[in-house]
């Protein structure tokens, strides 16, 4: 069981206030003060800062705060191991990114699923830094991002190489064309992923690269959803950036063009992140398998 004391700091950053965790917990504000007051005199700490009002967590409560997080998702991996030891089954929560959404793993995952006796998967969608935070507090099993994996304590596992393009719609004079400039682009409407997206990082990067701003483009509209971008531009409402990945249905069925752009190669690693004693190495080896297979199947 959590550390009582552990579950109301929690709370408090949740809800950034004493009086609303102890509502949320069903606790007295004292009660709460004194788990906190605990937390300090054992630890030898302060772990925040009351200032006019405003709460907010010192340096040492950051530390605190994460490492109660992960303790918090081990106990609840725990349970849930648990409880598929009784059911004889395996559950695996997997995080994938809105792009790997629109792409060849959520099929992959769906195709394991189905066919894997006594395994369960539960997918969840988030940006890349939150995918890295569930996972670093065990509240997922797998994240599957795109970008280089990050230094730390997770194993990384290549899966695919992916690049971003340029999406038009084929009824778009650009569709014409092998390849297209940023000069050309820039004439266009643009329809982008949200700015913090990994698709819009790098192409800013790479425009950073070459001295280039996005602000020198016309970006009319920024969308989270891929599935609406797509749509967007069959309707000839603008261009995009999207990565290869996210398009291979409807560039195989015929439904809109992706181009190269000329002197911006954008390629990025899509890598399957675990922790280090994640016990189902043999998921791992199917997964990588079935999306090879896949991937054959559209191209």
């Amino acid at each position: 069981m959590l550390d009582p004391r552990m579950e109301s700091l929690l709370m408090i950053c949740e809800k950034n206030s004493f009086t609303k965790a102890a509502e949320a917990l069903s606790l007295t504000q004292p009660a709460i003060s004194h788990h906190i007051r605990g937390l300090e005199s054992e630890l030898g700490v302060r772990l925040f800062y009351r200032s006019r009002g405003d709460l907010k967590l010192t340096t040492e409560g950051e530390i605190v705060a994460s490492y109660a997080r992960r303790i918090k998702g081990m106990h609840e991996k725990m349970l849930r191991s648990l409880a598929d030891a009784q059911r004889q089954m395996t559950s695996i929560r997997v995080g994938i990114t809105h792009t790997a959404e629109s792409s060849l793993v959520a099929e992959v995952l769906a195709k394991y699923s189905t066919s894997s006796a006594g395994v369960r998967l539960t997918i969840i969608t988030d940006t890349i830094k939150n995918l890295y935070d569930l996972l670093d507090q065990y509240e997922l099993d797998l994240a599957i991002v795109e970008g280089k994996p990050p230094e730390g304590e997770m194993n990384g596992l290549l899966l695919d190489t992916d690049y971003l393009v340029c999406v038009v719609c084929n009824e778009s004079p650009l569709a014409k064309k092998s390849m297209v400039t940023l000069s050309d682009i820039r004439k266009e409407k643009m329809i982008l992923r949200l700015p913090g997206s990994g698709t819009q990082n790098l192409f800013v990067s790479h425009l950073e690269s070459i001295g280039m701003s996005i602000d020198e483009f016309n970006v009319a509209l920024e969308v989270d959803n891929i599935a609406t971008i797509k749509d967007l531009i069959r309707k000839n409402m603008g261009i995009s950036i999207l990565a290869h990945s996210a398009c291979m249905d409807e560039l195989r069925k015929g439904k809109i063009t992706a181009l190269p752009i000329e002197n911006l190669s954008m390629v990025r690693q899509i890598n399957i992140l675990y922790h280090k004693d994640f016990p189902h190495t043999e998921t791992l080896q199917a997964i990588t398998k079935l999306y090879r297979e896949t991937a054959k199947q559209y191209t």
